[in-house]
């Protein structure tokens, strides 16, 4: 595949055909509608790249922004771990940021850190850059999902995007942050502005996903990485309802939703209730303790500490089908880790837990 400048399509609408008939089949998509297929379902967070050779010879001149709005290298490193894994379903390969830096925001990643922004987010002329995301911001983003439709076949595609209040933790602290400690002093001093600020990152982050579902995306996931900072209570009046609007949107669409957060054992029936089909889960709560208190009418994703790659064989073995068995408490189980996969991860590890998930 050549990774030189791609000419870029126009986004499509309405629902991919390529979709409904795998609805019934796909085991990742039955297990997100509550059902449950003749395998467990697996696919990793952060599987597209970070292990493997591949990935970092690809990228190895290429700053991570640059990678995200190339559509020919999305969809390289995006296929990379479906060839080596064999997981039931790809995530689209982005960041996080990446909507925030289409609509204009001074915004980099830096080796080692993290996402920065230039100009961080403290008073309410600062909203002025957060415009909405238009389809022609991002026409990379139509253009990648459309060729990886084409090159999946049978396997789904995850669409990609961080919720409103992770993203607006990096504008406010202007980059990656422990405490939180501005994030949190705007939202309680401030909460006209923080619902405002909210308000447009939720638009910003349901126009991002809706290019990858109008381009055929069958699923989407809304990684709410810094959710698990908050408490419940503090959750549902200044995040919940920021969140809801996005995941409503796709509601009439036919994708699963996935609604993720690092941390989160606290949030887990709030952030189910926002709208998601499916509850992701870190490593922290048992997962059939996190079906219960998801509520029992949602699928569960999870929920493997990335750790455990290091483990013994024998260990790990047990381990994986631990998950699977409290998986089986929740109406649909896909497996997962509970975070992202380690740089350090052998990739042969990874594809032995694909195959010890599918022999449970």
């Amino acid at each position: 595949m050549s990774l030189g400048t791609t000419a870029v399509a126009p986004p499509r609408s309405g629902l991919s055909p390529r979709r409904r008939g795998l609805t019934a089949t796909s085991p990742f998509l039955r297990a997100a509608a509550g059902d449950r297929p003749e395998r467990v379902p697996v696919w990793f967070m952060r599987q597209a790249g970070r292990v493997l050779p591949e990935y970092r010879a690809l990228r190895a001149t290429t700053a991570m922004l640059d990678s995200c709005r190339n559509a020919e290298m999305v969809t390289e490193i995006t296929l990379q771990p479906v060839r080596r894994f064999r997981p039931d379903a790809a995530i689209f390969f982005s960041d996080i940021v990446l909507p925030l830096a289409a609509v204009g925001v001074d915004v980099d990643i830096v080796a080692g850190v993290g996402p920065v922004v230039a100009h961080p987010i403290r008073a309410r002329a600062d909203l002025d850059v957060l415009r909405p995301l238009q389809p022609d911001d991002v026409q990379y983003v139509s253009t990648a999902v459309g060729m990886l439709i084409r090159e999946l076949g049978e396997t789904p595609l995850i669409g990609f995007a961080g919720a409103p209040f992770t993203l607006a933790s990096y504008l406010i602290e202007g980059g990656p942050s422990r405490s939180h400690t501005r994030t949190k002093a705007l939202m309680y001093s401030d909460p006209e502005l923080w619902h405002d600020l909210l308000g447009r990152l939720a638009e910003i982050t349901t126009g991002f996903l809706r290019v990858q579902v109008d381009a055929g995306a069958d699923a989407v996931q809304l990684f709410d990485s810094w959710a698990g900072a908050l408490n419940e209570e503090d959750y549902l009046r200044y995040v919940a309802p920021h969140s809801a609007r996005v995941l409503a949107a796709f509601a009439d669409d036919g994708v699963p939703r996935i609604h993720f957060g690092v941390n989160t054992g606290q949030l887990l029936g709030a952030m189910g209730a926002a709208g998601a089909d499916v509850v992701g889960v870190d490593w922290r709560v048992p997962l059939d303790e996190a079906a219960l208190r998801v509520g029992g009418d949602r699928a569960v994703q999870g929920n493997l500490d990335p750790a455990t790659v290091f483990a013994p064989a024998d260990v790990l073995a047990e381990k994986v089908r631990d998950v699977c068995r409290r998986g089986a408490a929740a109406p649909g189980h896909i497996f997962n880790f509970g975070h992202g996969v380690l740089p350090e991860s052998d990739p042969g590890v990874l594809a032995h837990i694909v195959d010890l998930v599918h022999e449970f």
